[in-house]
Parts: structure tokens; C-alpha cells; sequence
């Protein structure tokens, strides 16, 4: 993929996209074979078939991306005169609504387990003519599939700014906390071995609400952003600088008197309402193309730029950051 709608991807967010691409197969891929090997040994554990269930539910963010990349790199329409990256924050969102389905499921049955003082069973397997625990191997397989998830959850860590794709960051941040989950459900299966039987359904229950909490947590982004808020970094823990980038940039126009920027996010790529209030009442139809080519020239994630001359500025649109005296941009 080259563009993103109309927008043309620097060759850097290309190779990122390449990236991302290629490690959300991976996941896919090596998700796949850790399900499989978890049924094999997931026996009466709660713990277990809660961390299995979880497996299950982390391939809905990479799913959603990939599904996503199919629609957004068409080009706006007069049906979607905004193009289709909303399609992203769907996916986003489908991916939060059923982490907090499933995860609030998985707690009521490890809620209901401890309450009724239920006592998992873990058996045993013949091997080689020997009896062996399938605790052990249990511990064996939690052990060993951890190590995916830290890695490819590392890099998509690092992908997710450059594309600024909150699917991404999501599913990164997912993946490097699957260690959480493998932890617990090893204490649950342990404690069920030298005869703490309630580890395991507490151990159900961390990880049932750590599934609560990624639910949560990415519908709100999702339903945020679908609403239109003030677009944020892809972490959602700021507003997203350029907003004042965009602001300060405009003011440094001669016949600029004050700016300010209303900008949403559409989903990997924004919509900037540029308001001005000019110096003089003369403003030509080249001043206005200027300043709009040059906000779509700030970073490649401008897609649509609208300049609109005003005298006053809307409250909620977000002012310049400083003050410099005006130069001819």
C-alpha cells in the first residue's frame, strides 16, 4: 500500500505498513498454533480455558486491521466524500466491544466457580509407561508461548506512532501484557497442584478482568474518536501536537491576525478546520490556497485541510501556542 485514500504515504510509513502488515500475519499465524497447543493440555483448569479463551479474543484487533486496510486505501467518493478510514475505528471499536462481551462472561464463571467453592480437576497422562501430571505440562506450554507475544508486541510498539493506527497500539498493548495472564494461569494450575484450589479461579478471574479492562478501555477510544474528539495521539494520552503545530504555523502568515484549529481524527489520517481571522478585509483567494497548502504540507497525515476566514474565533477550536511577530511564510 502506497496511499491512504487521497493521501500518498512517505516512504517511511510505507515500509511501516509493510511491517505492520507482516507481523499481524506472524500473529495470526503463531496465535493460531498457541490455541491449538492449549486445547491439547487445557484439561479442567479454569484458569486455563480463561487464558485459552483470551487467545482466542486477541486475534480480533488483527483481524480488524487487516480487514480495515482493505477499505481505507480506496479514495473518497460522492457517497463517502470522507473516504472510508472510519472503517479503522469500526474495527477498533467491534474489537473493544467484544473483549468486554467475553471478558465480563469469563468473570462471572470464575466469580460463580469461587462462590460455590468448585474444585477443578486436573488429571494425569500415561507417557512412556509413566504417570505424569498434566499440571506439568500445562506449565510447560504457558511457559514457552509467552515468548511470542513480547517480541511482536514490541514491534508493533514501535510501528503504531509512525502510522499513528490505534488498532496497532492496541494490539501491541495487548500483546505485552499477555505475560500477566500466562503468570496467572501458571499460579492457578500450580495452586491447584498442592491443593489451593481457589488460586485457580482467582487466577480465572485476573485474567477475565484484565480482558474487562482492554475491552473498556478500547471501546472508548473507539466511541471517542467515532464521535469526534479532539484528535489525540495514538495513545490517547494527549491531545495530538499537531493541533498547535497547524495553529502556530498559520499565524506566521503576514495577513494573519489569530488561528485556531479544530482537527478530528479519521482514523490513521485527519480532517483540519483551519479558522483565521485576517488583518485586513481584502484576503485573496491565493492567501487562503497558501495557507491550506501548507497545512496539508506539515505532515502526511493532513488529508483534508478547509480554511475558513472569520472574525472571531469559535471557542472550541484550539488557538495558537505563541505568539511571533508575522513573517511572509
Amino acid at each position: 500500500m502506497k496511499s491512504m485514500g487521497r493521501t500518498d504515504l512517505p516512504p517511511e510509513q510505507q515500509n511501516a505498513l509493510r511491517s505492520a502488515i507482516r507481523w499481524e500475519w506472524f500473529t495470526i499465524a503463531y496465535t493460531a498454533v498457541t490455541i491449538g497447543v492449549i486445547a491439547l493440555v487445557v484439561g479442567g483448569s479454569q484458569a486455563m480455558k480463561t487464558a485459552w479463551i483470551e487467545d482466542m479474543l486477541s486475534l480480533i484487533p488483527q483481524i480488524s486491521f487487516l480487514v480495515a486496510l482493505l477499505f481505507i486505501r480506496r479514495r473518497p467518493t460522492r457517497a463517502f466524500p470522507f473516504g472510508l478510514h472510519r472503517v479503522m475505528g469500526v474495527g477498533h471499536l467491534v474489537a473493544g466491544v467484544a473483549l468486554l462481551a467475553v471478558g465480563g462472561d469469563l468473570a462471572y464463571e470464575a466469580i460463580s466457580g469461587l462462590v460455590a467453592g468448585e474444585h477443578p480437576s486436573i488429571g494425569t497422562v500415561y507417557i512412556f509407561g509413566q504417570t505424569i501430571w498434566l499440571g506439568w505440562f500445562m506449565v510447560a506450554v504457558m511457559s514457552v508461548i509467552v515468548i511470542g507475544p513480547f517480541f511482536y508486541g514490541n514491534a508493533k510498539a514501535k510501528l503504531a506512532p509512525k502510522l499513528h493506527n490505534k488498532v496497532l497500539y492496541a494490539d501491541a498493548d495487548m500483546a505485552k501484557a499477555d505475560w500477566t495472564s500466562t503468570v496467572a494461569s501458571i499460579v492457578g494450575v500450580l495452586g491447584v497442584g498442592i491443593g489451593l484450589w481457589w488460586l485457580d479461579g482467582a487466577a480465572a478471574l485476573f485474567i477475565s478482568l484484565g480482558i474487562l479492562w482492554d475491552g473498556w478501555r478500547n471501546s472508548r477510544a473507539a466511541v471517542r474518536d467515532l464521535i469526534d474528539q479532539r484528535a489525540r495521539t495514538e495513545d490517547d494520552a494527549r491531545p495530538h501536537p499537531l493541533i498547535a503545530r497547524i495553529a502556530n504555523r498559520v499565524e506566521e502568515f503576514s495577513w494573519v491576525r489569530e488561528s485556531a484549529v479544530r482537527m478530528r481524527d479519521m482514523g490513521q489520517v485527519f480532517h483540519v478546520e483551519v479558522f483565521v481571522v485576517p488583518t485586513r478585509d481584502d484576503v485573496r483567494l491565493d492567501d487562503i490556497e497558501d495557507v491550506r497548502s501548507t497545512v496539508a504540507r506539515l505532515d502526511w497525515k493532513v488529508q483534508d485541510v478547509v480554511v475558513i476566514v472569520t472574525a472571531s474565533l469559535p471557542d472550541e477550536a484550539e488557538p495558537a501556542t505563541r505568539r511571533e511577530s508575522h513573517r511572509e511564510a
